[in-house]
């Protein structure tokens, strides 16, 4: 319980951490919301002074932040500079399609990962041991950004099978062979593992089908290395997501992210990130806690 609660106190600092930076990072980008809006317009030097005085831009960073926090923690992130909307609802707009996407790429990189490693465990001199390989190599060199644009331009521009913006399969897709890529591998290793015990042996002994064996007494038992890689598979779906939902035009919260920052809309770039952070923690918090009820080792001599 102790180590769970230093956990919970390291998580809650990383947040303030990420939320005070993220803070002062947007301000030290030169320009400001009502620079960009006096660049798309014809606004003088008063009207300037005056939309930074009600905006609030005028007072300084230490004061900008003490009323940002103390709004954010009574649950008002504020309101869009650009434009005057809670930010609040732009991001719930935004979220379902990222966790539309999200979703998508997490159930096909699980569904194949597991499938390539099953294959090359049971079929070893396969052709399953060399896709497994080109998988992993795949995610650990490859960019997802790059992959995307070479996506757009074979099977959009060359073959124009699909749309090159607005369609949410190519990115799947390639999420999804990122996340496969960077569990297949431990998966298959902890596959071998496993195949080694004594209850698989017995299992085997009493003429078991290989195949049967594999996924009724070696699988469920290794499973638990694809929830220790939790933190893994989330900062690729974070990363990714937000990097072809910005390559493909799609209304997430990673295109949401960018246009705020091109536009210097400091509530909504800190209310983007403090939501990404916040989900963060909470899923490896949630990682940890299952992976400790899968797996009980962990919490041995733990007081």
């Amino acid at each position: 319980m102790r180590s769970m609660g230093t956990l919970l106190v390291r998580q809650l600092l990383l947040i303030a951490a990420i939320t005070v930076a993220v803070f002062l990072l947007v301000r030290v980008v030169p320009g400001d919301v009502v620079d960009v809006l006096a660049a798309e317009g014809a606004l003088d030097a008063d009207a300037v002074a005056e939309m930074r005085r009600e905006m609030g831009l005028d007072l300084g960073w230490h004061e900008q932040f003490r009323i940002w926090l103390t709004r954010a923690a009574e649950g008002d992130l504020g309101l869009s500079l650009r434009f005057e909307t809670p930010v609040v609802d732009m991001i719930g707009l935004a979220l379902p399609h990222t966790l539309a996407l999200a979703a998508a790429a997490l159930a096909i990189g699980l569904a194949l990962g597991i499938a390539i490693a099953l294959a090359a465990a049971l079929w070893p001199r396969s052709a399953a041991g060399w896709l497994l390989e080109i998988v992993n190599l795949w995610s650990i060199a490859i960019p997802t950004f790059c992959v995307g644009v070479a996506a757009i331009l074979i099977f959009s521009v060359w073959l124009g099978w699909l749309p090159a913006l607005g369609q949410t399969l190519m990115p799947a897709l390639i999420i999804g062979i990122d996340i496969a890529g960077q569990i297949v591998k431990p998966l298959h290793e902890e596959l071998k593992e496993t195949m080694t015990a004594a209850h698989v042996r017995t299992a085997r002994a009493k003429g078991l089908g290989p195949a049967r064996v594999l996924l009724r007494h070696v699988l469920p038992g290794s499973l638990a290395v694809v929830v220790a890689l939790g933190g893994i598979i989330l900062a690729g779906l974070v990363g990714g997501t937000i990097t072809v939902e910005v390559l493909f035009g799609l209304p997430g919260i990673g295109t949401l992210a960018l246009d705020a920052i091109q536009g210097r809309d400091y509530p909504l770039v800190q209310a983007v990130i403090l939501v990404l952070a916040v989900s963060v923690v909470l899923v490896n918090g949630l990682t940890e806690l299952v992976q400790r009820l899968i797996d009980p080792r962990p919490r041995v001599g733990v007081a």
